[in-house]
């Protein structure tokens, strides 16, 4: 954090309220006088509008044209084996839609085809088959909305504040409705052996990007997933077919899925053996920290998303999740963590699927330091960033859920920053 903020920020909470809770009557700003755009017929009121058939595939507006995923050219070699992010600061309820949710690919999105699909399944099994797209719609269907997250999200803010923008912050996330065979049921087709403890799964891409999954897990949860958000998954989803593990890192949702095994043991990958661990300070790591533990960011205002018209009234919102089952609260701080008050939970609130969380307020045009904190309903409270680091130092990359600070300045403009 810069001299700047730190100054300013003693400052305030010497003894300064930024902003009181509560709602004014209305926020409409009252008209002196008349404005032609209400007074006035205008000119898309004033012709035909484009056919039915203009956009076979419908579109946003052009007015959205800046709601995009985004990527970071430095943060990775090649585009090929890269992440962009989900622009969250300018979505809202929950459902993130396919065309704006993150990917992350390891040798790039291939195309495959249904006809050309197939899934194996072997190793400790009763039956080794051999599915095509046909075969797997015959099995009974089931949904499940559910958040993928990947492990690095967050990562690049162990070392402290670095990027300016909700999307690149904790953007590599994506809530969405997904439709599939449950991955039980097609086990139970094989018959695992009683040997059998865990599955092995692995893409059809050049990478193949193999995980293991104890077969707890697997019969609870997972899901052999062929369609999002109501339509067939996007090239850059998996298609034709993925696989969804609620709650858990998001390199476990292997895509293109073509093979299942079921061995006695973990089969690690090379990757998944050195990269997908948590750095201790002492020189050891953390291993199979599969759950995405409790997390929320405030995504509007934030460094992407100001404010943009002045004191008055202010909606806070933003997204809470966790790997562990429902959240329970989210508590909204504007002073900085000094004081903390519930926010209004928006929305049906469902297991490991993102919730969405307002606060109205009055912004008096004070400067704030604003930040969210989620509770699932283990009890587990979401911690600041140095409570984490106290634990596990700064060598990490991976299961940063610390609690993200923005700087509202007085003009409405709003920065990444920390809080000593």
């Amino acid at each position: 954090m810069t001299d700047e903020p730190v100054t300013s920020r003693r400052a305030f909470l010497a003894g300064t309220a930024a902003a009181g809770a509560g709602l004014v009557a209305t926020a409409a700003t009252a008209q002196t006088a008349p404005d032609p755009l209400i007074t006035e017929v205008q000119p898309w009121a004033s012709a035909f509008g484009d056919p039915v058939d203009a956009t076979p595939y419908g579109m946003p507006i052009r007015f959205e044209s800046h709601v995009v995923r985004r990527n970071v050219e430095w943060l990775t070699e090649s585009p090929v084996s890269s992440i962009n992010f989900t622009p969250i600061h300018a979505l809202e309820g929950t459902i993130t839609p396919q065309g704006c949710a993150f990917e992350r690919h390891h040798s790039g999105a291939i195309e495959l085809s249904k006809q050309d699909y197939r899934l194996m399944i072997n190793g400790l099994v009763e039956r080794e088959l051999v599915f095509t797209w046909d075969d797997l719609m015959r099995f009974p269907r089931h949904i499940a909305i559910a958040f993928c997250e990947c492990a690095a999200n967050g990562g690049m803010e162990w070392g402290g504040a670095q990027l300016e923008g909700c999307q690149f912050t904790q953007g590599m996330i994506h809530n969405m409705e997904y439709t599939g065979v449950m991955l039980r049921d097609l086990l139970a087709e094989a018959g695992v052996k009683p040997e059998g403890k865990w599955v092995y799964v692995e893409g059809a891409d050049a990478s193949s990007n193999g995980r293991s999954i104890p077969m707890e897990k697997a019969l609870d949860d997972v899901m052999v997933a062929f369609f999002a958000n109501g339509e067939a998954l996007r090239k850059e989803h998996g298609y034709p077919v993925r696989l969804v593990v609620p709650g858990w890192e998001g390199n476990m949702w292997v895509k293109w899925l073509r093979r299942i095994g079921v061995y006695d043991q973990a089969v690690e990958s090379r990757e998944e053996t050195s990269k997908y661990t948590d750095l201790m300070p002492d020189g050891r790591a953390r291993k199979w920290t599969w759950v995405m533990d409790a997390k929320s960011v405030i995504t509007s205002p934030s460094p992407q998303a100001p404010i943009r018209h002045g004191k008055g009234p202010l909606v806070i919102t933003g997204l809470a999740w966790s790997g562990h089952g429902k959240i329970a609260r989210v508590d909204v701080s504007v002073d900085g963590g000094n004081t903390w008050v519930p926010a209004r939970i928006s929305g049906e609130v469902r297991p490991k699927a993102l919730t969405r969380f307002h606060y109205d307020m009055n912004w008096d045009g004070q400067e704030m330091f604003i930040m969210s904190r989620a509770i699932d309903e283990t009890g587990y409270v979401q911690p600041t960033k140095q409570a984490l680091r106290e634990i596990r130092g700064l060598n990490n990359v991976y299961h940063n859920n610390g609690i993200q600070v923005w700087w509202v300045r007085a003009d409405g403009e709003v920065e990444n920053v920390e809080i000593a």
